[in-house]
C-alpha cells in the first residue's frame, strides 16, 4: 500500500502540504508554566525522563514575551526560507496549566501575530477542562488549532513508575472531551520506557488506534542529564533495555503496521543535544533514521495499518 510521497505510512510533511499548500514552520514558545507533578499539586520532581532543555531553542525563554519569542524565532527561520507560514508552538512543560484568563491572553497574543496562522499546544491530559476546550474550539473556527497530549504510555504501572501522576483513563477521557470540536488532536509516545516489553509497546499502537487522534509523535527513550532517570540509569542500568538503531528501526516498522492508517505520523525519533544525552548515542540525524525505516518497511512488505486489529478496520 502506498501513501503520499511514495511512503508506506501517512507522513506529516504530506499532510502539511495538503493543509497549507506551502512550507510551515513551528516556532517554539515557553510560557513559564510548570506541571502538577512538579509544583506539589500531584507530585514533585516532574516526569523521571524530563529535561526541557533538550528541546527548547535559544530564543525560547519564559522571561521574554510571547511576541518577542515569536519575532526572534521567525527572524531565525526566515534566513533559510523566505516564504513560509508559522505556527506558534506552546511546547515547554504544561501549556494549559494556569488560570484560564492568562492562558487565553497568551494564546490570543500568539494567534494575533500577523505571521502566525495557528497554534500547536502541548499539554497533559489531566490539565484540560470543558471551558478550555470551548475556548479552543471557538478559536478553531477561524484558525488552525492543534492540541497535543503527552500520552507516553497506555500502561498504568508505567505512568506511575515515571511519575506522570495521571492515569491512562484520564488520557482517554481527555480525548473524549476534545473530539469533534474542530481541533487537530495529537498524541506523544515514548518507545522503550523501563519495564515495558516489546509486546507491551506494540499494544500501545493498538490502544492509540482506538483514540480519536489525528497525529502521532514517536520517539525512542533517551536518558538525559539532570533527570531522575539519569540517576536510575546510573544506579540500575539493568532495568533499561535501550534500543540500538537497528533494533529500533526493525521494531518501529511492526509498530506502524498496527496503527490506524489515517493517523498522521509526525515523527519517529527525537534528537537530544549531544552535551545532555547519556544514552543511547546513535549519532544519526532524523532524516537518516527515517530513510532506514522507509527501507525496512519495503524489505518487510509492511505498511501502516497492515496488521491492525480487525475491530479497528473501517
Amino acid at each position: 500500500m502506498k501513501f503520499n510521497n511514495n511512503k508506506r505510512y501517512n507522513d506529516y510533511s504530506s499532510y502539511i502540504k495538503r493543509t497549507f499548500y506551502e512550507r510551515v514552520q513551528k516556532i517554539s514558545l515557553d510560557t513559564g508554566f510548570t506541571c502538577p507533578n512538579r509544583d506539589g499539586t500531584k507530585g514533585v520532581g516532574g516526569c523521571t525522563y524530563c529535561n526541557n532543555s533538550t528541546f527548547n531553542p535559544y530564543y525560547c525563554k519564559p522571561n521574554k514575551s510571547i511576541t518577542q519569542q515569536l519575532e526572534e524565532g521567525i527572524a531565525f527561520f526566515s534566513k533559510k526560507y523566505k516564504t513560509q507560514q508559522y505556527l506558534a508552538y506552546f511546547q515547554a512543560y504544561t501549556n494549559t496549566y494556569a488560570d484560564i484568563n492568562l492562558v487565553k491572553q497568551l494564546y490570543y497574543e500568539a494567534i494575533n501575530h500577523p505571521k502566525v496562522i495557528g497554534l500547536v499546544i502541548g499539554t497533559r491530559p489531566d490539565c484540560i477542562n470543558a471551558d478550555l476546550i470551548d475556548f479552543l474550539s471557538d478559536l478553531a473556527k477561524d484558525n488552525y488549532i492543534s492540541l497535543e497530549f503527552g500520552v507516553e504510555s497506555t500502561l498504568e504501572r508505567t505512568l506511575k513508575d515515571v511519575n506522570r501522576c495521571h492515569t491512562y483513563k484520564e488520557t482517554v477521557d481527555a480525548y473524549e472531551l476534545a473530539k469533534n470540536r474542530g481541533l487537530h488532536l495529537g498524541a506523544h509516545m515514548i518507545i522503550g520506557l523501563p519495564g515495558e516489553s516489546k509486546a507491551d509497546i506494540l499494544n500501545h499502537a493498538s490502544q492509540l488506534s482506538k483514540l480519536p487522534i489525528n497525529s502521532l509523535k514517536l520517539h525512542q527513550l533517551q536518558v538525559v542529564k539532570h533527570t531522575m532517570m539519569a540517576k536510575q540509569f546510573k544506579d540500575n542500568p539493568e532495568q533499561f533495555s535501550l534500543f540500538t538503531v537497528e533494533d529500533y528501526v526493525d521494531f518501529v516498522t511492526d509498530f506502524v503496521a498496527l496503527l490506524r492508517p489515517d493517523i498522521i505520523i509526525e515523527r519517529f525519533i527525537s534528537e537530544s543535544p549531544s552535551h545532555l544525552l547519556i544514552a543511547p548515542k546513535w549519532n544519526l540525524k532524523n532524516f537518516e533514521i527515517v530513510a532506514k525505516i522507509d527501507k525496512k518497511l519495503v524489505e518487510k512488505d509492511l505498511w501502516q495499518g497492515k496488521s491492525i486489529e480487525p475491530s479497528l478496520q473501517s
